[in-house]
This record gives C-alpha cells, structure tokens and sequence, in this order.
C-alpha cells in the first residue's frame, strides 16, 4: 500500500482545485448506523496526510450534526482543504424522519447561514443543490446560488443527481464546477446523457458511492441479515433478498482483477470510477466514505491502481446485470427524470 500524495485535478474549468479523490463524510454521523467519533476523528486526519482535500457534507446528514462535526477538522486545516456541503432536503418540524425538497430562494438563504454557522466558517468552497424541487424552475435555483458567490458566501456552484438539460439550463445562468451522482461499476446510468453534458460544458464529476455503499468491497451480502436497523441501506433494493444474492455473483470478475494486482475489491472498483475521466475526457473525483483510517489508506491507494484494458473489458458487463435500482424511488435522480 502507497502513502503517495494525492494528485490533484480541477474541478470545472473554473472550479476549485482538488485531490483527485474527495472523501464523503456522511456515515460519521448519519445513515450507515453508529460511529464512532475519535474512530471517524482519525479517519479524517489519515485522509488529510495522505492528500485528500475535498471533503463533502450535507446540511440534511443528521440535521446539521454531520456539519457540526466536521467544523473542528475544517478549522484546523482552513487554507488545506476543499469544504464542500449541500442544501435542499429540508426537515418537517412535525416529523424528522422525513425530508422535503426545497429549492425555494427563502430556504436557500436561511439553509447557507444555517451551514455557515454549523461550520463555523465564513465562506464555503463548493455549495451544491442537493436534490432537484421540479415545481420550482432550476434557473431561479442556481440565480438565487449565483447571488451567495457574489456575496462572498460561496466559491463554486454544484449540482447533485441533476439531468443533461437541468445542467445545461443552470450552466447558462451562472458555471457549474462539479455535478454529484452516483458512479460505480453497479450504476453507470449517468453516462447515458449526464456525462456527456458535462464534458461538453466543462463540469466536473463528483461520484458518491463509487463503492456500491460498500456491497462492492465484498463487505456485505444481504444487508436485511447483516446491518444495524439504523442503516439505511436495508430499505435500498439492491441489497436484500434475491437482488442481493444475484448482485453478490456479479463480484466475481472484481475478484479475479484484485487478485491480479494484489489488491483489494474496494480499489478495484475506485480505480474503475477514477479511469473514467481518461474514458471520457473530463475530471472525475470519486468520494468514497468510510469511518475507519486503514480504510482511508487503502481507498487512496486505488487512486495509483491502473486497470488494463483487458481488465475494463472483463468489468465491462457488470452494471447491466444489476439487480434493482439503487433507490426505491428514482423520481429523486438523474435516471429517475431523464427523457
């Protein structure tokens, strides 16, 4: 295993200027179950040695807590790092354990000061639009965006699970540096219409869960009989019942690559995502999420991992074996609204 720096990539042609791999900070305080602080504390310091400099919240990731978290890592290494976090899942009062999606412009202000707070910073790097509301026009959205750069609140504008045509109409208003979707060898329904658009304005690609929210690392089969009831991946089609023991059998192929090169499934399948922009000629910057340092060592060392084409070839089938979709309801993606 490597400790070599990270290289760094631009996101957008003017974007901020990134490690060529990020890392997603959500399961610190939301969605995979209990973690532990000074565990996640040590994972974020481990990240940081080996080069790591984009780092991605959400205000919605545990209603602010995952923010709040992560303000004592931000403060300390401020000029080092690339702070990235979300708005647009608002939070019912009445019921926290749903979410609403707003892109209105008086949520937007309230949910930058709300951020700016939480992370106890004046200025955040690379704001993104979380989710896409259809009933409010995304122009309005990214103009209201557009005005936080203009006051000095945020740098760079981005955009997560947004079609080819909400891109380009929101590109047109004000640049985008980086779209968010997920990206994987189990999800490649962006490259469809997405990636291209993206390449063709100058966006960069921000993959989340380029390790299939864990499945493809081998390190669970069916997450009904294997995962804590607090981790939402038990109500995500993918890993439960029958989906789970098909998907299970499409690893096969990742196996006999990671043996190849001595390395694990999780680099494999992070050396896949980051070859897609030699593949299609734009800069992709995965960001995969852990809460474990060794973790955090191997899924940088995958950024050094050089898949064949032979190799590619062999991966190639996979995503159109997969079993379910990746969310229950796809109304809230790309794919889900594509035409």
């Amino acid at each position: 295993m490597t400790d070599r720096t990270l290289p760094t990539v631009r996101l957008g042609e003017t974007g901020p200027q990134t490690s060529v791999q990020g890392m997603g900070c959500m399961g610190m305080s939301f969605g995979y179950g209990p973690a532990d602080t000074e565990q996640s504390r040590a994972a974020l310091e481990r990240a940081f040695d080996l080069g790591v400099t984009l780092y991605d919240t959400a205000d919605a990731y545990g209603n602010g807590d995952n923010e709040r978290f992560l303000a004592p890592f931000f403060k300390a290494h401020r000029d080092e790092v690339v702070i990235a976090t979300k708005f647009a899942l608002s939070i019912p009062p009445d019921d926290p354990s749903k979410r609403i999606i707003r892109n209105d412009a008086p949520y937007i202000r309230q949910a930058i000061e709300d951020s700016l707070k939480r992370l106890d910073v004046d200025v955040i790097d690379l704001y993104y639009m979380h989710r896409r509301d259809v009933k409010v026009p995304i122009e309005e959205t990214v103009g209201v965006m557009a005005d936080l750069v203009r006051e000095g609140k945020v740098k760079h504008l981005g955009l997560s699970e947004v079609t080819a045509d909400e891109l380009r109409t929101a590109h047109a208003v004000h640049p985008i540096a980086a779209v968010q979707s997920e990206w994987s060898l189990f999800s490649r329904d962006i490259e469809a219409q997405v990636v291209p658009a993206a390449r063709e304005l100058g966006v960069g690609l921000v993959p989340y869960s380029p390790l299939g929210r864990g499945f493809l690392t081998g390190a669970f089969t069916d997450a009904s009989k294997e995962l804590s009831d607090g981790d939402f991946r038990r109500s995500q089609p993918r890993f439960t019942g029958d989906n789970a023991t098909a998907n299970a059998a499409l690893l096969e192929p990742v196996r006999q690559v990671a043996k190849a090169h001595g390395a694990t499934l999780g680099q494999v399948a992070l050396a896949w995502v980051h070859q897609r922009a030699a593949v299609y000629g734009l800069p992709v910057v995965p960001i995969p999420g852990t809460r474990k340092a060794e973790r955090v060592t191997e899924n940088a060392g995958a950024a050094h991992v050089v898949l064949t084409e032979e190799e590619l070839a062999l991966l190639e089938p996979i995503a159109a074996q997969v079993a379910g979709d990746r969310y229950a309801d796809m109304t809230f993606t790309s794919a889900g609204r594509e035409q």
